[in-house]
């Protein structure tokens, strides 16, 4: 008989200097924070108010799913269908949340407000993370920090649009992804790690032409089950003709 547990929340022994967890924390903060400018200047360049825009980063927070959504207004689509993929792009936080309620186990009282700051980056920075206190304090100061540099460089970056031009020519556009590829690499020392990276970046670039912006993250995910097969097993079937 299998008995279900709650996970324990008991306090772990320190086992990462908090200087080290806050020198990631901020590097990853600060790196894809001020690339809210590119976000400010996309939100213009698709006819929303400075108003608008900053309250999309203030109340939604999600780089990508806002970045989705400007994108579909600024293409011509219509409101709902543009917030309906936004929506569906933020679906992965979900996920981000589960795994992060056991590993942080916040008090009931934090976790409402812990849940506005869950993103690809507070995730990752937690995740990596030895032991609990280093997961909070690394989830607690990249959230904070990004939180409040993403959204004032949105307003620098929607006050001036005009000025700041296309934001890809400064290699904005590329501040996010870059950090967190350069948090992630570190991770794949397993080869399965490799095998899952290799399959959901081929996966990623397969659908990008052909898929509404965001969804190739998505399908990037289904490369968990599928670097999961029995390679060597398949392959024998294959060459039995079963």
């Amino acid at each position: 008989m299998t008995v279900i547990t709650q996970p324990s929340c008991a306090d772990e022994r320190p086992a990462r200097p908090a200087r080290a967890v806050l020198r990631d924390s901020l590097t990853v903060g600060v790196g894809v924070g001020v690339s809210g400018v590119a976000f400010g200047a996309a939100g213009a360049g698709a006819h929303l108010t400075v108003a608008q825009t900053c309250a999309l980063s203030l109340l939604v927070f999600t780089g990508a799913g806002q970045f989705a959504l400007v994108a579909a207004l600024a293409a011509g689509a219509a409101p709902v269908a543009a917030v309906a993929g936004a929506l569906f792009l933020g679906i992965r936080n979900a996920f981000y949340g589960m795994r992060l309620a056991e590993r942080l186990c916040l008090p009931v009282a934090l976790r409402p407000l812990a849940a506005q700051l869950v993103s690809d980056e507070t995730a990752a920075v937690a995740l990596a993370q030895p032991d609990r206190r280093a997961a909070r304090l690394g989830f607690t100061a990249t959230g904070i920090s990004l939180f409040a540099l993403w959204n004032l460089s949105t307003l620098l970056g929607a006050l001036g649009a005009d000025a700041v031009g296309d934001p890809a020519r400064y290699g904005l556009d590329a501040a996010g992804p870059a950090v967190f590829l350069a948090l992630l690499a570190p991770r794949l020392r397993d080869p399965r790690e490799r095998r899952v990276a290799v399959i959901a970046v081929l996966l990623a670039l397969a659908g990008t032409p052909l898929l509404p912006t965001g969804v190739p993250v998505l399908l990037a995910l289904t490369a968990v089950p599928l670097a999961a097969l029995p390679l060597a097993d398949l392959a024998g079937r294959g060459r039995s003709g079963r």
